[in-house]
């Protein structure tokens, strides 16, 4: 276990460990079999997304406080959950779509505020990334689709990148 002080949370190494391997072993999965790998990662979501929205359901009965919400957001889940396990197919192109397009949304305005703090006195540096930011929004709100077809290999690369620091992290920590 590694902790000097006792405010820091304390993991054992080999959980880190595990989960570097377990990222190695999915993104190079995601890189060399990406459609297969990606459909099973939806899946998985799928069934998250069911069990997580009875669970919201189930926690009206236990805590009555904000029952709405977890009323709605446990109805959502349900449904989310699914279509997405009677559609597999579908969902592997849809929910990938629908996360890229969140993306560059959320690029458009973290760009654009971005942008605002550089033109208030920033710098370049942030003005920069902000004009690199709203570019990168746009192009993928222009082609949403092409998008969610590279997503597989960028999370590959990211995983196998990702997941090799991680197990040097494990190793340091050891």
């Amino acid at each position: 276990m590694v902790g000097a002080r006792d405010d820091l949370v304390i993991i054992p190494w080999w959980l880190v460990l595990i989960e570097g391997i377990a990222s190695v072993i999915v993104g190079a999965f995601l890189l060399f079999k990406p459609g297969m790998t990606l459909i099973v990662l939806i899946q998985v979501m799928g069934i998250f997304w069911l069990v997580g929205g009875i669970f919201r359901l189930i926690g009206i009965f236990m805590d009555r406080s904000m029952w709405g919400w977890k009323l709605v957001g446990g109805i959502i889940g349900i449904l989310a959950g699914i279509s997405v396990l009677s559609y597999p197919l579908w969902s592997a192109v849809m929910v990938p779509t629908v996360f890229v397009i969140v993306i560059g949304v959320q690029g458009l305005i973290m760009g654009v505020v971005t942008l605002i703090m550089a033109f208030k006195g920033g710098g370049w540096g942030p003005g920069i990334l902000g004009a690199l930011s709203i570019v990168f929004g746009i192009i993928l709100l222009g082609n949403p689709l092409a998008g969610a077809l590279v997503l597989p290999i960028v999370a590959g690369v990211y995983g196998l990148i990702g997941g090799i620091a991680t197990i040097a992290v494990a190793f340091k920590l050891k």
